[in-house]
Order: structure tokens, then C-alpha cells, then sequence
């Protein structure tokens, strides 16, 4: 871009990669020139850097959206405040427009740089584009937040204004590009050899069209039926959204009044819900900043969490010898995506039955999902534990072998991602330590050497847990 007299404004991407309903392009494209920048800064990130996974969605993500932007999407790696400055002065900026981020790091960041442009007489606008509600409007009748998803849902966001409907594509973008931006692949984003990353991302299509996409397939063959069908592993029934939710390349409000538009009854309730859960995780994010590091609940503090890392290694690479956990943890590696069902239920086993902290399953999600999302990430690992806002108490551990038996019944899950146990009867599936030797054998199964051995007893380490818990409340 070449220095002029037009006035320019900066539209400032984060997680917001689309054009439709999106507040800061909508209003920034009214003034007249936009300058669209995505800077990759996340070196100051508290320890949450963007992990492997993400990484990649991301540099599909902004590949789509400068393709949407007729390639004038100019890209920075660095300090965002700095870069921010620096185009000021560089060029004819008047106005800087973005939508909201609500991770601490980011916060802290985004109210340096809007101090900054109001000092030097720049217009400085942010706007809600990623929540249905915004964290401050929703609290009790004493003012304090909500810790209790029900009550902050049902009560606090119904009494809270109806979310904005959803804005078309701004009718005229006039965007530029500086000429000192960086080239994509500038970014590494994507990894080296061995490229991973080919194989994981087979079967998905990031971006604003393909977030389209998913959607529309979902309200078409997914929410009809979805309360009890998301559940099971194998049916189409879940969204597959989260990803496209994670970068913005689709709103919540978006996704909330297209499900509205069609779908009813227990279904349509259901899944709000859900998009509910998301608003509660990062209303508790945004209220308690250190749920990412730290027990919401100081008791589990003094929790007596086994350090093992063959065990930890183990469900990493799901040879845990546990079929639906093995099946849920080589999804993960294999696509970067994990059915929530099962997501709840290698937790469970990680850190209840394998007595590992909560912390070394959310560091390994965040590596390894691309839908890694700090607000969601956090509040979910620490419902599991039992020491979060509205947590499953430590007491209710998930029987891994009852609830594959419950929701992958036919096993066709399983049988998908662990293929060496495809042959073996369904009675025994779900717990292959119990099948007899000529079972086994027929099946073409070794324990111990082509399929591991269980590394925890599921009976011996539930009451191992159980009893970890009551000397928690004893010294409490």
C-alpha cells in the first residue's frame, strides 16, 4: 500500500475469520478503506501459546479469509502493539477497528493498545463478535457471577437482551494490503517433515465456506434427534462446529438463530444449551482469569496426584488397553478432533482412575485439538476433575467399559479406530481382559503384545481415587 491522503482504517482480525457478521468489518467498511491485518502474537501468551493442531486450522483459516479478501489481508508475526504503531505511522491511519478476545493475556494486551491509539488521537472500536453474551451483562441478583451453569443459562442469559441477530457481508469492501506484509507460509504455522498435518485435515474444510458448510449439513441431518444422538460416537449428530467457533469463521449468533430457524422441541433446546456451555466457559474464564493454571477450588489443592509418565505416555498414544479410551485418544491423533461423549470419558480415566492431574490432559488437548479453545479447554478439564465451577463431583468416575457399552453398542467406534481389535466379538469389545484365551486367539488378539493389557484396574483405581478424595475432605 502506498502512503495516501484516503483515510484508512485498520480492521484487525483475531478470532473472527469471516466477513459475515462480523461487527468490526461491518462498521470499520462503512468508513470507507480498510487496511485487514492478522498478526500472529502469541509469544506473551502466558504459557498458552498456540498449540501444534490449531496452528494448522489457523493457516487454513487465514488462507480462506485472504482468498475472501481478494488476497488484500495483510499478515504480521509479533508483538501486536508495536506492529499496531507502526502502521500508523507508516500509513494514513485514522481508526482501528476488532472484535473482542477474552483470554487474560489478551485483555491485558488489547487494553495497552487501545490506551495507546486513544493517546495518539486514534479512534480505537471493539465490539462483541464471538459471544452470544457478553461476560459483565450476565450476573446474580447480588451482582457477583454465576458459578453454576443452570442458574447462569436459564436464569442469568434469559434475563439478559435476546443476542444481536447476525449482520450480512458489508456490500462494499475497499481493502488494501502494505507492502511489507508477510507471505503465509512466513508464519510456519503448518509443520516440517513429517507433514502430519496432510492426513489430519483429510476430511475437513476450514474457513467461512466450509464453517457454511458444516452447518447447514448438521441442521439438515444432525439436530433432528440430536439430544440422545450426540452422545453416541458413531452418529452424525453432533455439530462439528467447535473448530469453526474456535477462529471465528462462523458466529455463535450465526449457528443460535440458523438452529432456531428450523429445528424445535427437546433438540433445538438441547443444543442451545450447548452453545450455552460455551458462553458459561468463558464467562468463567473471563471472571477467574487463573482457570487455566489453577484449581477453581483451593480444597483440591492438597490433592494427592500420581506423577507417571508411562501412564500418561500410554494415554497419549491410546495403548491404555481400555478399548473406548484407546479409540478416543487415536481419534485425537488422527484427526484433531474428539466426540465430546469420549472426551468426558478419557478425562475421567486420565485423571480418576490414573490419578494424573487435570493439567497434563489440558496441556496435551491444547497441542492436539483444533478446536483447542483456553475458555473451553480449562472449564471442561476442571468439571471432570471435580475442582471446578459447576464440576461433576470426584466422586462420579465414568465407567469406561459401561459407557462404551452404553453409547457405542454395535462398536462400530471402537472397531474404527482400533482396528486390532476389530475381529473380536462385541460381548467382549468393550473389555477384552475378560475374553477367554480361544476368543482371543480367534480374533487374532495377544494381550500384552498387539493390544496392551488394561494399565489400571478400573475397580482397584476407582476406590483408589474415591479414597484419595475422602482424605481431601477429611483434611479439609
Amino acid at each position: 500500500m502506498v502512503m495516501t491522503q484516503e483515510k484508512v482504517s485498520i480492521v484487525w482480525f483475531r478470532q473472527d475469520l469471516r466477513l459475515v457478521d462480523n461487527p468490526a468489518l461491518t462498521a470499520a467498511a462503512q468508513q470507507g478503506t480498510i487496511l485487514p491485518i492478522y498478526i500472529l502474537d502469541d509469544e506473551n501468551a502466558d504459557n498458552w501459546k498456540i498449540g501444534a493442531a490449531n496452528r494448522v486450522w489457523l493457516h487454513h483459516s487465514l488462507a480462506a479469509l485472504s482468498n475472501s479478501l481478494e488476497g488484500n489481508l495483510s499478515l504480521f508475526h509479533g508483538c501486536a502493539g508495536d506492529i499496531i504503531g507502526q502502521l500508523i505511522k507508516t500509513h494514513n491511519i485514522k481508526e482501528v477497528f476488532w472484535n473482542r478476545c477474552y483470554e487474560p493475556w489478551r485483555i491485558k494486551r488489547d487494553s495497552a493498545i487501545k490506551s495507546m491509539l486513544l493517546d495518539n488521537n486514534i479512534g480505537a472500536h471493539s465490539y462483541n463478535g464471538s459471544l452470544l453474551w457478553e461476560p459483565w451483562t450476565v450476573k446474580k441478583p447480588d451482582g457477583t457471577p454465576y458459578r453454576v451453569f443452570s442458574p447462569f443459562y436459564y436464569k442469568g442469559c434469559e434475563a439478559a437482551e435476546e443476542p444481536r441477530t447476525p449482520l450480512p457481508k458489508p456490500d462494499t469492501i475497499h481493502a488494501v494490503k502494505t507492502d511489507d506484509s508477510l507471505k503465509l507460509d512466513d508464519l510456519n504455522l503448518l509443520p516440517n517433515t513429517p507433514r502430519w498435518d496432510k492426513p489430519m485435515m483429510a476430511d475437513w474444510q476450514p474457513g467461512e465456506i466450509g464453517a457454511e458448510a458444516r452447518l447447514s449439513e448438521f441442521l439438515e441431518n444432525g439436530l433432528n434427534g440430536y439430544k440422545n444422538g450426540r452422545n453416541v460416537p458413531a452418529k452424525a449428530n453432533v455439530s462439528r462446529l467447535s473448530p469453526y467457533l474456535q477462529t471465528g469463521e462462523i458466529s455463535p449468533n450465526m449457528v443460535w438463530y440458523r438452529a432456531k430457524a428450523v429445528g424445535s422441541g427437546a433438540d433445538l433446546k438441547h443444543f442451545c444449551s450447548e452453545l450455552g456451555w460455551r458462553e458459561f466457559a468463558y464467562y468463567l474464564l473471563y471472571h477467574f482469569p487463573t482457570l487455566p493454571e489453577k484449581n477453581h477450588q483451593p480444597k483440591f489443592d492438597a490433592f494427592p496426584w500420581v506423577k507417571d509418565d508411562s501412564a500418561l505416555e500410554a494415554w497419549q498414544r491410546g495403548q491404555t488397553g481400555i478399548p473406548i479410551v484407546d479409540a478416543g485418544m487415536r481419534e485425537l491423533w488422527q484427526t484433531g478432533y474428539m466426540h465430546n461423549r469420549v472426551r468426558m470419558i478419557v478425562a475421567s480415566f486420565l485423571i480418576k482412575n490414573l490419578m494424573i492431574d487435570w493439567r497434563e490432559g489440558e496441556k496435551w488437548f491444547w497441542d492436539t485439538l483444533i478446536d483447542a479453545d483456553l475458555a473451553n479447554n480449562s472449564a471442561s478439564w476442571q468439571w471432570v476433575a471435580g475442582s471446578g465451577a459447576d464440576a461433576a463431583p470426584y466422586f462420579r468416575i465414568f465407567n469406561p467399559v459401561s459407557q462404551a457399552q452404553k453409547f457405542d453398542a454395535e462398536g462400530k467406534y471402537i472397531r474404527t479406530y482400533v482396528p486390532e481389535l476389530r475381529e473380536l466379538p462385541d460381548k467382549y469389545l468393550f473389555a477384552p481382559w475378560e475374553a477367554p484365551e480361544f476368543i482371543l486367539e480367534g480374533a487374532g488378539i495377544k494381550l500384552g503384545h498387539n493390544y496392551p493389557k488394561p494399565i489400571a484396574d478400573l475397580k482397584l483405581s476407582r476406590a483408589a481415587a474415591l479414597e484419595a478424595f475422602q482424605s481431601l475432605k477429611q483434611g479439609a
